[in-house]
């Protein structure tokens, strides 16, 4: 690898590049036409800008006319528009690693095409080559646009030189030679524009005043429609408009019979006006209520429960047990909180729905010919994929690269999509596995379009324990599912022998460093040099595979190249596809047919931020702001979904129902779309509740009822300028009352104010308007990062095509082609990913992940509803994406330990619910309440867990005795909670099993994590002691015979000791109760009956957790004994000393059982 140029910065954040290899990038410039008319003498006056105010309607100006000659040849001249320049400097981007960062340049290096990363860059070239006329008997070359791309007048894709276009238009009767059927557009220069010229022009109109540029800003299109290369607007464009710039529903109507065959037979067409103007308008989501059978007495059982709850803790509180006081001030303490914590997780739940999409609305609305999109390229915006991993030890890279090609593949337009691959560890093993991933994509992905593969995982899908042969009805899909599969195999035996090839590669060249060191030395000594004879040290590097050293992280870690400590790396491996479809195969020579199949990717990025001593690199978070800054300035993408990198996309149309929601009326007040988590491998009793399905069946979906679900960390499609810190439009502070949210009322007409339609608008600024001259100090420094802001936000607006749409834009405004990435742009990237950009700006603290706690996701979510934004669940009826999860106990109790210590942290800063503004739902601040209070029930639920062992130690109970009133409200109790239970399980559509291991993870959750939780965040806010955690290893698998391996095995944590001291003292207790019971002379079986009880309550919750415990045949560790042997004897000598047994005990006899 040659260092091909070095990029400096020039006074601001944008870089200039220089060098001399470099190619070309002198801006390329539209002709331009000057305005102006002639005399009645024939002389030329140009027009002024006042002159054109003043003649606007003059019988000359409108007559004027613009003429531009065709170029001679049958293409557009590339030297000269710079087309040749743009794609030189196209493949220089994606050919080349760049790296920079702190008090260092930024450079590009030329990469050699050794490996799979730039294995389609040729794709174009070769497309070239066999662009020919197919008119028979002309070989000249197809029409080509100044892209270089092939320009098809006529849909079925027969290719065409100029010359016999100009002879099928005149002498023809404008009829394609291939399928005789007549153009749609007859006009060159339009064919040859692109959609840049064939969709109406339409310039959103914003507010009068001094705030008119800055909305025209803020709405442009893209800067290629209203703006020239000197940055003024282009009169040229919107004042000389010809019939062929204009959609159907502006100026010009067609002709009736336009598009229609010749004898007239042929049914309109789907962007025939006509049928345009019957269509009714269609929503793309429907919210689907719960039926009132089901949840009206849901309503009415929790407000039951809740009386008797009352009605309850008043009677445990008038009634004392005199006998043992101390066991009764106990019980209540833990009941009262009990109540406390039930109370904030059932109100939340009143309000459950359903949502539905269509995705055929959304398909007609976006991808079919309408009077603004008369060729039917797809107007959906552009989604930016975060994929984000950190350790390829615990992270496997081969799980990563599977979940690059399940999003590769998937079924949303290409040139509308970009994927990020964020490495945090900087490892040169994830690099090379992402450029091997690519190169496999080019077989992988038009192999899933053209048999439409689900899943799109390969590893997932070549495991799958059904027959793959189900409804292909291809004949060729036999022989290419058995290609495919082979070269999978191979492309596995690749990757997993990446990090051997890595080792014995660095290790030759580090051989060969030390050979040419000792050989230099031998020299120096020899030409008479008097230094003596020292050993050669040489720092062990990480050398990649064309000779030179990796900028990341070393296997052996040294300065500038250690885990904390080296420089940003960004390399485009699959760069930005066309926006024309491009079909055939992309190899030559390829073992596959893809004749017909779209065969573009969508651009794959690498990126590993910039980390140094001395900065705060603020983990998962930095590392999704990094993201976000990188793909702002890259694609700009107006959604980005982020997802870990074991989970995969599994419904390949997952983001088309995603945009469903955010696309459709009332879209623009939605931060984010949340999807359920769904996981394989669990085992199928799912011993540790890893499916966690009545979180995502129950609470997600009665939290979309009210302000929307929680952000869980995975699985979600957000709005970007959301991300940004901005404000919703049309955001309204709520009321308290908790029947605003389960009963419908009716709304009053509200005259909206033209500051709350604005989209960009932020809370933090009393003035009218923002200034943009703060963006600096809350964004940064880079222009470019700036710039893009308006635009993100004009792209994710829902379409203007119903009058109820407020705030939307113009159809077709995103059929325009993405613009070609240059250096400077992947060199402003890489600024952006330093780690000093953040210095002085709001990243993490308003904007972007909210830096501060283990959960940043939690955070994240609650800002932005707390600005007054909406978020909204979406279950899909095949699974969107689906992950790993730890099966292993001790995994799992880890990472509920993580979960809960986020939540300990949330409730003791700024961010708990108790602080939230007025633009959050009552119900929903009592949600968010409820996820830091939570780990807090762990300290009652031990001390309960307790007490039927300490009552059956003593002879005591919780109540004096057990009479009626107390069994009635217990019951009472009890059959209210089974009752809901009942009716969440009919709701939600979870099974009665998975409720019930909810409920014994909960208790195991509660008694060993929880706790510990609590004690790390009181650590944390009382001594400032941080809080460090380890990744869960996501595990391959490739263990067919044993799939749940790690199910059984052992892995001894000091969490164990809570849960397992409970168990064994209720053991002894039980034993001990029976004992004292049965030789006693006054047996009390009432008393013994109700400590019993609850102890076997205690045990069949924790009974999960004792079976871990077991392994595989049951044997239990034996550490495991020698725990429970020390707890037991010293909380039974404990015991003993505090109440020894009196000698009137002893001495009683008599008796009989009574039971009230």
């Amino acid at each position: 690898m040659a260092s091909k140029g070095i990029l400096k910065n020039s006074g601001s954040s944008r870089m200039a590049v220089q060098g001399a290899g470099k190619p070309p990038t002198a801006p390329t410039s539209a002709p331009t036409v000057v305005f102006g008319r002639r005399t009645d003498s024939g002389r030329f006056i140009s027009y002024s800008r006042d002159d054109l105010d003043s003649e606007i309607s003059s019988v000359d100006f409108q007559d004027y006319h613009v003429h531009i000659p065709m170029t001679p040849d049958n293409q557009p001249m590339e030297d000269e528009d710079g087309g040749g320049a743009a794609r030189a400097e196209e493949r220089y981007v994606s050919g080349s690693l760049f790296t920079g960062g702190f008090n260092s340049v930024t450079r590009a290096h030329v990469m050699d095409k050794q490996d799979g990363a730039g294995a389609g860059a040729g794709r174009r070239g070769g497309a070239k080559g066999a662009s020919a006329c197919m008119v028979e008997g002309c070989d000249a070359r197809a029409m080509r646009d100044a892209r270089g791309d092939d320009v098809l007048p006529c849909e079925c894709d027969f290719r065409i030189c100029v010359d016999c276009f100009t002879d099928a238009v005149k002498a023809g009767g404008a009829a394609c030679p291939g399928c005789k059927e007549p153009y749609k557009n007859t006009e060159w220069e339009d064919l040859a524009g692109g959609a840049e010229v064939t969709r109406a022009l339409s310039l959103p109109r914003g507010p009068a005043g001094a705030n008119g540029h800055k909305m025209e800003r803020r709405l442009s299109l893209v800067k290629q429609t209203n703006v020239n290369q000197s940055g003024d607007f282009d009169h040229n464009r919107w004042l000389f408009e010809t019939k062929g710039t204009y959609g159907y529903g502006n100026a010009i109507w067609p002709q009736d019979g336009v598009d229609d065959d010749a004898d007239g037979g042929a049914p309109a067409g789907p962007g025939h006006p006509k049928e345009l103007l019957t269509k009714p308008w269609r929503p793309l989501t429907r919210k689907l209520r719960i039926p009132a059978a089901v949840i009206s007495p849901y309503r009415l059982l929790v407000l039951i429960r809740l009386v008797a709850l009352a009605f309850f803790l008043m009677w445990r509180i008038k009634h004392q047990n005199q006998d043992a006081i101390w066991l009764w001030g106990m019980s209540i303490v833990c009941e009262l909180w009990f109540a406390f914590s039930w109370v904030l997780d059932q109100l939340p739940k009143l309000c459950p729905i359903n949502r539905a999409t269509d995705l055929s609305v959304l398909k007609e609305k976006f991808e079919m010919p309408t009077p603004n999109n008369p060729t039917g390229k797809s107007d959906l915006p552009g989604i930016d994929i975060f994929v984000s991993t950190a350790d390829p030890e615990k992270e496997p890279v081969l799980v990563t690269a599977n979940t690059i090609l399940s999003i590769l593949a998937a079924d949303y337009p290409v040139e509308k999509l970009a994927c990020y691959v964020s490495d945090d560890g900087g490892a040169l093993l994830t690099f090379e596995a992402m450029a091997e991933a690519a190169s496999f994509a080019n077989f992988w992905v038009p192999f899933c379009r053209k048999h439409d593969i689900e899943p799109r995982n390969p590893d997932s899908y070549f495991n799958l324990k059904r027959d793959p042969f189900k409804n292909k009805v291809k004949p060729d899909f036999v022989k290419d599912r058995r290609r495919i599969k082979r070269e999978y195999d191979e492309f596995k035996v690749r990757v997993n022998g990446l990090p051997d090839a890595i080792r014995r590669r660095s290790d030759a060249y580090h051989a060969r460093e030390e050979i040419q060191a000792m050989n230099l030395q031998r020299e120096k000594m020899k030409a008479g040099g008097d230094e003596p004879f020292e050993p050669v040290k040489i720092p062990k590097a990480t050398w990649m595979a064309d000779g030179t050293h990796w900028p990341g992280t070393w296997l052996q870690p040294s300065q500038d190249h250690a885990r904390g400590d080296h420089a940003g790396i960004i390399q485009v491996m699959l760069k930005p596809p066309s926006d024309m479809p491009m079909y055939g195969n992309i190899i030559e020579k390829s073992p596959l047919d893809f004749a017909g199949v779209d065969t573009r990717l969508p651009m794959l990025v690498y990126v590993s931020r910039e980390k140094r001593p001395g900065y705060d690199h603020n983990k998962k978070a930095g590392a999704m702001n990094a993201l976000v800054r990188a793909s702002a300035i890259m694609s700009n993408g107006p959604f980005i979904l982020n997802l870990d990198c074991d989970h995969y996309i599994y419904n390949s149309k997952a983001l088309r129902e995603g945009m469903c929601f955010m696309m459709d009326r009332g879209g623009d007040r939605l931060c984010y779309v949340q999807f359920p988590q769904r996981f394989e491998g669990i085992d199928p009793s799912d011993r540790y509740a890893n499916h966690n399905t009545v979180f995502f069946d129950v609470n997600m979906r009665a939290l979309d009822g009210l302000q929307g679900p929680v952000y869980v960390g995975t699985g979600c499609l957000f709005r970007r300028i959301a991300l940004y810190g901005f404000d919703p439009p049309r955001s309204k502070d709520h009321s308290p009352g908790f029947c605003s949210c389960c009963l419908p009322r009716r709304r009053k007409a509200s005259n909206a104010n033209p500051e709350e339609t604005m989209a960009l608008r932020m809370g933090d600024f009393d003035g009218d308007s923002m200034n943009l001259a703060t963006f600096p100090k809350k964004f940064g420094n880079s222009s470019f990062l700036i710039d893009s802001i308006p635009v993100a936000e004009f792209q994710g607006r829902p379409l203007a095509d119903h009058p109820s749409v407020k705030n939307g834009r113009p159809p077709g405004a995103l059929t325009i082609p993405r613009e070609m990435l240059d250096a400077s742009i992947v060199a402003e990237a890489i600024s952006v990913i330093s780690c000093w950009y953040e210095e002085k700006t709001e990243w993490g603290i308003r904007v972007g992940w909210i830096y501060g706690s283990v959960t940043e996701d939690v955070v994240t979510g609650y800002r932005m509803h707390n600005r007054g934004w909406k978020s909204v669940y979406c279950v899909t009826q095949r699974d969107a994406f689906r992950g790993t999860a730890p099966i292993n106990l001790t995994d799992r109790l880890h990472q509920v330990l993580r979960w809960a210590t986020g939540s300990v942290e949330i409730f003791f800063s700024r961010n708990n619910a108790l602080f939230a503004s007025s633009k959050m739902k009552v119900l929903q601040r009592i949600a968010y309440l409820n996820v830091g209070i939570y780990p807090f029930t762990s300290i009652f639920l031990i001390v309960y867990c307790f007490l039927p062992a300490l009552s059956l130690f003593s002879g005591q109970f919780i109540v004096q005795t057990l009479n009626v009133t107390f069994l009635t409200y217990l019951l009472i109790i009890t059959i209210t909670l089974c009752l809901l239970a009942m009716l969440e399980i009919k709701w939600s559509g979870i099974a009665l099993e998975e409720w019930w291991r909810n409920e014994q993870f909960w208790l195991i959750g509660g008694t060993s994590a929880h706790l510990v939780a609590v004690l790390q965040g009181l650590l944390k806010v009382i001594a400032g002691i941080e809080i460090s955690f380890t990744l869960t290893s996501k595990q391959v698998g490739d263990d067919v015979e044993d799939e749940f391996a790690e199910l059984y095995i052992v892995k001894w944590t000091s969490l164990m000791i809570p849960p397992l001291t409970i168990i064994m003292i209720n053991l002894v207790a039980i034993a001990v109760g029976f004992s004292r019971t049965i030789y006693s002379t006054i047996p009390q079986w009432s008393k013994l009956l109700g400590g019993v009880f609850f102890s076997f309550w205690v045990l069949a919750h924790l009974y999960p957790f004792a079976k871990g415990l077991m392994g595989r045949r049951g044997r239990t560790p034996t550490i495991v004994y020698v725990w429970s042997g020390l707890v037991s004897i010293t909380i039974s000598l404990l015991w003993i000393a505090i109440k020894p047994p009196s000698e009137a005990a002893n001495s009683q006899f008599g008796g009989s059982f009574s039971f009230p």
